[in-house]
């Protein structure tokens, strides 16, 4: 049996809605401190890993769309477990007052598959996805700080982002040979939002919101708790009540996680970054500093979530299978759909506790 076949054979589908276009957004200068992702411009590297069907579990690629849907991130979903899937599971099932195991049992099933959708849907390439912008991303700072935009490098790349997954998922679960175009049906993970209302949001900022698939009906959040321990991220509600969380990366042994309380003071969507050498460790002092353009391959990616912490922030990210798996310059690393997602909970001056 052909691989494809394989794994769509694990999935259920049913025909869906055509696939939403791509915000380009600007807003105010930010300075961060989170080191570029140097990404190699040679077209070799840009080729997506291949995924098995040895290595796809159906059960698990269903549990993550699920897991999703329900705000317990398990990063990028591709239908294999790993240390970003088990803690999704505990935080879901510390959420629904189940034992907290980190494993798929048969009670975290049940409750996880009370939310009926199928783990896949049948949706097609709308024409203002496939026109882009699309374009390579340089490897040097100095190359980047060229361009308007640090834009998605192809079609693959955005429809995966906006589906929590992986190119390398999505052709797993359509086809090698698929010719991606305006028109062209695809099997996706169900990560549809229930709501495409953002009410108090600029046009461009709601249109940024729906192209990552971010329902427009999110919990409030009462604190944001930042756990170093376990490298995750939850948003807690009244009665410190566990509403959602998001696997994250956060600060390394040079640049530790600022422990402490702190606020948030504004959000900003696709922000532009300003490259200061100076305050990264790994990078030469005698490069020149670089205002990079915004876009999802920019060093935050498309959110940044302002702390009153110099140059500490909580963003998204240009590598999402690196979440969890890296080192970050002392910031708060998401996905990007994380990241938009967690901005429908908070507001201005919320506390922020950064723990270990």
């Amino acid at each position: 049996m052909q691989k494809t076949n394989l794994l769509n054979a694990f999935l259920l589908g049913t025909m869906g809605i055509a696939v939403a276009g791509a915000a380009v957004a600007q807003d105010p200068e930010q300075r961060t401190k989170s080191a570029p992702t140097r990404q190699s411009d040679d077209p070799a590297a840009q080729r997506p890993m291949d995924v098995t069907a040895e290595k796809f579990d159906g059960t698990v690629f269903h549990a993550q769309v699920l897991l999703d849907r329900a705000g317990f991130s398990p990063g990028v979903i591709d239908g294999m477990a790993g240390i970003s899937f088990e803690w999704a599971l505990k935080g879901f099932q510390e959420a629904r007052g189940m034992p907290v195991t980190g494993k798929l049992d048969q009670p975290t099933r049940a409750a996880l598959l009370q939310d009926r959708a199928p783990s896949t849907r049948r949706l097609r390439i709308d024409e203002s996805d496939a026109r882009g912008p699309f374009g390579p991303v340089p490897k040097e700072p100095e190359q980047q700080a060229k361009l308007e935009r640090l834009a998605y490098r192809n079609l693959l790349e955005k429809v995966a982002e906006k589906f929590h997954t992986s190119p390398a998922t999505i052709i797993a679960l359509n086809s090698p040979d698929m010719v991606l175009k305006a028109g062209t049906v695809l099997r996706l993970p169900n990560v549809l939002p229930a709501s495409r209302s953002y009410e108090g949001v600029k046009p461009d900022i709601a249109q940024l919101l729906s192209d990552l698939n971010i329902s427009g009906s999110q919990p409030k959040a009462g604190r944001v708790v930042v756990d170093k321990s376990d490298k995750v991220v939850r948003v807690l509600g009244e009665g410190d009540r566990l509403l959602a969380q998001f696997p994250a990366t956060m600060g390394s042994e040079k640049d530790p996680l600022p422990l402490g309380n702190w606020k948030v003071n504004t959000v900003a969507y696709n922000p532009p970054f300003k490259y200061q050498p100076q305050l990264f460790w790994d990078v030469e002092d005698t490069e020149k500093e670089q205002m990079l353009p915004p876009g999802p391959n920019g060093p935050v990616g498309v959110v940044w979530i302002d702390l009153n912490r110099e140059h500490i922030g909580i963003h998204g990210t240009n590598s999402p299978e690196t979440i969890k798996r890296a080192e970050s310059h002392g910031c708060v690393r998401l996905t990007n759909w994380d990241a938009a997602r967690l901005t429908r909970m908070i507001e201005d001056g919320m506390r922020v506790v950064f723990q270990a």
